[in-house]
This record gives structure tokens, C-alpha cells and sequence, in this order.
């Protein structure tokens, strides 16, 4: 097998030709097909056109959009002339585009409309590696007059004329291409500092698909929705490398908003989210719950005990055929409507990743009977490189290496993987490339240990272990996961390191508060009004307590805060794939964590807030702080 994307792409072209859909996408209310052809006409298109332009070997060609097939024609068209992609996430804010694009040294970059388009008109002048800018849609631009500016459709029309003249031409690119050759330039998070460019060889990416299927094979039938960014790498993984091995249909949804509505249309086979998308489910079946009729609620009581007790005995290898019955009864009366609504109705798949999925909400997904695996990655792996196999799932465990993947735990307790999928080091920065792989080794960064059934036990990363002062050791994580399987907590920063007790500062989940709150007729006006009421804190308080109970005693919150606005990328308080950058929230609402540890029970804090345009403003209000009861 060719180990290049776009060799896949080609023999998934000649194999299915138009006889089979390889990407779907919504439009105007209506899913558009690309049949495997068309895939690969249209990447020829774009890579002969990108050669039309003056391609120079090398050249890089940066995306910024939301997920749409164009995105993986841009891709593709880079990597077949022997060039590198670089994602850039949709929502970043003007530093962080110009940030990328300047690092990276990017020479074209693809845009998909007028927004992103307008980001980098704005920081033009700073980036003047930046040769052409091809737009996709050109809606509300008709006066833009900017030399760098060119039509996609017109860089494909060059792409097809000079395709006429040489017929032989995309081919010969295509000959020369070698597993070796960088793919993406992959961005970290960027959880403690800037993000660094992790290289990504073609190989990395199709041995990570050919391993990833060995342990779960999908089938050409089977579908994905395409919902995460794309400069993740975890989307990478499943809607480029695995879908060019295995040929299945990758649907892209219409917007943001329509994510779900357009999940429970396509009825997925295979889904890959973070943490928080699962999380949000288990949100909105505790709400839908709440606002059923009687019948349904007491149904739920009755089936949901049952749920868990079947599902605790199928992953321990116990189940009989009584279990099995109550099973089917309980799917139903129950399961298969909640399932059907939520578009999990047709999982065989299904995986979460990026960070630890608390044991409650992997407990509750197995009771509906979705079998979600927690799988553990890193950008500098490809995606996975360990994850649960079917009938060997352990809760507490993100099981066990992906083939051809070693695993070893270093002497200070890191984890460390070895394998066809480590990346080739980082772009532009020896150093830290240096520092990461040694000896064939990627030193990942986080804290672990393998049990006994060769299990890996994901701890936390290992600069976030805190310590108190009495030098008991506490995984920040694990509490705030603890914390966040309540549906009225959307976010929380546990801190305490040299410290007499653990404390946190919280985000209320607005949606489920905010249904809880009318229900009690308590009247309210925005998210920090909300949250600093009485109620609400008595509320989040039971919450913690809750918790606590499933804690050991020097790990349970003793105090708390509410957050006044909730974490948001654009502040720099997170991520674009949501983790939280928790070095900045500790610096940035140092006021708060002061409070956690001193006498007062109210503290006036002020925070500015920054908006995607650049403009903010300062907000003021008063914060209390907490103490938590004790739940007998």
C-alpha cells in the first residue's frame, strides 16, 4: 500500500469512481454529495492550479474556515504537489491567525467567506510571505479590489487549463510524493505557552488510520460527521487518514447550531468528540427528562438502575441471559428514544479524547447502551495511540497500546510512546524537539501508569499534579471531572498547590441553570447575574457536596467561587479545542484564588472582557465565596 493521502485518494477514486458518496455537506436545508471522482477532480483542480500561481516545492497552504469539502480539497491539493497544509482554527482571533500563518511560513493561504478573509486583510501587511489568498465564497465582495485576492473557482479554472495542456503533469507530482514527506503542520493547544507546529509525515498519518482500524474496522457504508475543527488532529484522524484507507462517507453539518439536529439526520456510525460534546448530551437528557411527561420521567427512573447494572456486568464479562432480556426491555421502553434523539442511534464507533472522560458520564452512555471508548493521543501521535477494545473496557483505564505502539512510563511516572505514528519533530524548533523525542521515545507530558492488564492509567499532566501543604498529591483533573458530571457545571478550575485545602472556581452550565432557575419562577438577566444569585450558589453547593462524597477526603473541595463570565477562547482563558489554560485562569482571577484561602465571604472583582473584533469592555461585580457542606 501507497502510505500517502493522495494515493488514497486516487485509488478510492478508481475504485468507486461515481458510484459512491465520499463527503455530504448541507446546504441552503439540502446535503450536497461529492462522489469519490469528483473528490479528485477537484483536488487535481486546486493542486494544478495552485502550480498555475507559481507553486514552489516546499510551499505551504494554510486553511482557515469552518469543516466544508473545500477545506479537504485545499488539503489534499497541497500534499499531492509535496507540500504541507496548516490548520488554522475558524473562531481564532487576529494574533493567533497572524501567529500561525507567520510561523508557519505559509505562501497561500485558503479562506472560506468574507469574515476570514477580513482577518487577514487586516494583519496583511505582517505576513508578507503570503503570496495569493484564495477565497471560496466571495458573497459580499464584490468591491474588494485586493491584488492578493483570487476566486477559488478561478484557481481551479487555471488548475484544469493547464491540466489540458500537460495530462501528465498532477501525475508526476504524485510520483515523486514519499511517505516521508511532512503532511500538516499540526498546531498544539498551546496550554503553557505558544503553539508549537508538530510535523506530520504521511506515513504518521496512514499508519495511524491502518491501526486505528485493525482494533475497530469501519466499512465504506458507514458514515461520520465532521462537526470538530479541523486543525485538531483528532478530526484529522478520522475525517482524512481513516476515511481515505477505508472509504467511508464524511458529512459536514450545515453550521454550528445544526450539530445536532444534523447528527440525529445522518444517524452516524462513527463519531469522535472531546469530552464536552458528551458531556453536553448528558446535560440535555437530564433536562429533556425534566420536561417529559410523567410517564416518561418514571420510566427513566425505573430503566436507567436497571441500565447501569446490565452495563457494569457486560464490562466485567458477566452478563446472562436475563440481563440480556431486561436489556432489550429497557431499550424499548426507554433507550432507543433517547438514543434516536440524540443521533446515537446507529453507533459502532464511538470515542472521546483530548482529555479524561469522568467515569459517571462513560458509566451513563454504557447504561443507554453506546458503547463510547476513551481513547488517549496527542497531536505529536497523530491522534490515538492507546485506546479501549471491545470487551475490554475499564472505566478507569484509557486501555491499552494501538498496534505497532509501545508504551513505557519513565522513571518519574511519564508516559511515553514509540511507534509509527510520533511525529517528526517540531517545526522551526530543535530544541523542543529535542526535549520531546529521545532516543526514539515521545515524551508526552503527562503522568501515568499501567496496571497490571497492561491498561494505561491516564493521571494528569504532569505540571498540573498539584501538591497541598502538607504534601498530599491531588490530580486537579480528576476533581474537576468529579465536578462536572453535575448538568448544572459546565467548567471548573480546581486549584490549591502549596495550599491548606483544595478550592475551585466554577462555570454554570447557562442552558440547565437557566431551565432550573425558571422552573422556580427566580427571574434573572444575564450569565453573571445568574450565577452570582443566592440560589444558584446553594445550588452548585449540593453540587459539590456531591461530589466530594465520591472524592478522598483530602481531595474534596473545601470552598468555592462562581466564575463571573464564563472561560472563553477569545480571552485567552482556553484553547480552541477547550482546555483550559490553567496557569493564565490562576494568574488572570488571582484575586479569586486569594479569596478562596482568606476570611472573606464576598469579594469585588473586575475582569476584561475581549470580543473576536478586537474591541471589549471592563465588567465589575460582586463574587461570594463559598464553603461546602458536608452530604451525610
Amino acid at each position: 500500500m501507497t502510505e500517502t493521502l493522495p494515493h488514497l485518494l486516487v485509488e478510492n477514486a478508481r475504485k468507486f469512481g461515481h458510484d459512491k458518496v465520499a463527503l455530504r455537506e448541507k446546504e441552503f436545508g439540502i446535503w450536497q454529495s461529492v462522489t469519490w471522482q469528483e473528490y479528485l477532480d477537484n483536488v487535481r483542480d486546486l493542486a494544478l492550479g495552485l502550480l498555475a500561481l507559481g507553486y514552489r516545492d516546499g510551499d505551504k497552504l494554510a486553511i482557515l474556515g469552518d469543516n466544508r469539502p473545500e477545506w479537504l480539497y485545499g488539503e489534499l491539493a497541497v500534499q499531492s504537489l509535496g507540500g504541507a497544509s496548516v490548520g488554522i482554527f475558524p473562531d481564532s482571533v487576529i494574533d493567533q491567525v497572524k501567529y500561525v500563518i507567520d510561523h508557519s511560513d505559509a505562501t497561500y493561504l485558503l479562506v472560506e467567506d468574507q469574515e476570514q478573509t477580513d482577518k487577514f486583510l487586516e494583519i496583511k501587511d505582517q505576513c508578507p510571505k503570503v503570496r495569493h489568498v484564495i477565497v471560496d465564497d466571495m458573497k459580499g465582495m464584490r468591491y474588494y479590489d485586493d491584488p492578493l485576492l483570487i476566486p477559488l473557482e478561478t484557481v481551479k479554472k487555471m488548475g484544469r487549463d493547464l491540466g489540458t495542456g500537460e495530462p501528465n503533469l498532477f501525475d508526476s507530482y504524485l510520483d515523486r510524493l514519499t511517505d516521508s514527506t511532512v503532511a500538516i503542520l499540526a498546531y498544539t493547544s498551546g496550554t503553557t505557552g505558544l503553539p508549537k507546529g508538530a510535523m506530520i509525515t504521511h506515513r504518521n498519518m496512514v499508519r495511524m488510520a491502518v491501526h486505528q482500524d485493525e482494533i475497530d474496522p469501519a466499512e465504506p457504508w458507514y458514515n461520520h460527521v465532521s462537526f470538530l475543527p479541523l486543525p485538531w488532529v483528532g478530526e484529522q484522524m478520522t475525517a482524512v487518514s481513516w476515511n481515505l484507507y477505508k472509504g467511508f462517507t464524511v458529512n459536514f453539518p450545515e453550521k454550528a447550531e445544526t450539530v445536532p439536529e444534523n447528527i440525529r439526520e445522518i444517524g452516524p456510525q462513527i463519531l469522535f468528540a472531546p469530552p464536552r460534546f458528551w458531556e453536553k448530551i448528558c446535560s440535555d437528557i437530564q433536562v429533556k427528562i425534566q420536561d417529559a411527561v410523567w410517564i416518561k420521567r418514571l420510566l427513566y427512573k425505573c430503566t436507567m438502575p436497571l441500565g447501569y447494572k446490565i452495563a457494569e456486568a457486560r464490562l466485567a464479562g458477566k452478563s446472562n441471559p436475563l440481563m440480556t432480556l431486561l436489556d432489550r426491555i429497557c431499550y424499548l421502553l426507554m433507550f432507543r428514544s433517547l438514543k434516536n434523539y440524540f443521533g446515537m442511534g446507529n453507533f459502532r464507533n464511538c470515542y472521546t479524547g483530548g482529555a479524561a472522560l469522568g467515569p459517571e458520564i462513560f458509566n451513563l452512555f454504557q447504561a443507554l447502551g453506546v458503547n463510547i471508548k476513551q481513547v488517549y493521543g496527542q497531536t505529536e501521535t497523530a491522534g490515538i495511540a492507546v485506546g479501549h477494545r471491545n470487551g475490554d473496557i475499564k472505566l478507569t483505564t484509557v486501555g491499552v497500546p494501538i498496534p505497532a505502539t509501545e508504551i513505557g512510563i519513565s522513571d518519574t511516572g511519564e508516559i511515553l510512546v514509540k511507534g509509527p505514528t510520533v511525529f517528526a519533530g517540531y517545526y522551526k524548533n530543535d530544541e523542543a524537539t529535542r526535549k520531546t523525542l529521545v532516543d526514539g521515545w515521545l515524551n508526552t507530558g503527562d503522568q501515568g501508569l499501567i496496571g497490571e492488564d497492561g491498561h494505561l492509567i491516564m493521571i494528569d499532566r504532569m505540571k498540573d499534579v498539584m501538591e497541598l501543604s502538607d504534601g498530599t498529591k491531588f490530580s486537579p483533573q480528576l476533581i474537576e471531572n468529579k465536578l462536572k458530571f453535575s448538568v448544572y457545571i459546565s467548567e471548573a478550575v480546581v486549584v490549591g498547590k502549596n495550599r491548606p485545602y483544595v478550592g475551585a472556581m466554577i462555570n454554570i452550565d447557562m442552558a440547565t441553570v437557566g431551565k432550573w432557575a425558571e422552573n422556580r419562577k427566580l427571574t434573572y438577566t444575564t450569565y453573571t447575574d445568574l450565577s452570582q444569585k443566592q440560589e444558584v450558589y446553594d445550588l452548585i453547593a449540593d453540587e459539590v457536596a456531591r461530589a466530594n462524597k465520591t472524592l478522598p477526603k483530602a481531595a474534596r473541595v473545601a470552598k468555592f467561587v462562581m466564575l463571573h463570565k464564563e472561560l472563553d477562547a477569545d480571552d485567552d482563558e482556553m484553547t480552541r479545542t477547550r482546555k483550559v489554560r490553567r496557569s493564565f485562569v490562576e494568574e488572570r482571577y488571582s484575586q479569586l484564588v486569594e479569596a478562596l484561602y482568606g476570611d472573606a465571604d464576598r469579594l469585588e472583582v473586575a475582569s476584561d472582557i475581549k470580543y473576536r473584533d478586537g474591541t471589549g469592555f471592563r465588567m465589575q461585580t460582586t463574587v461570594q465565596v463559598r464553603s461546602v457542606p458536608d452530604i451525610r
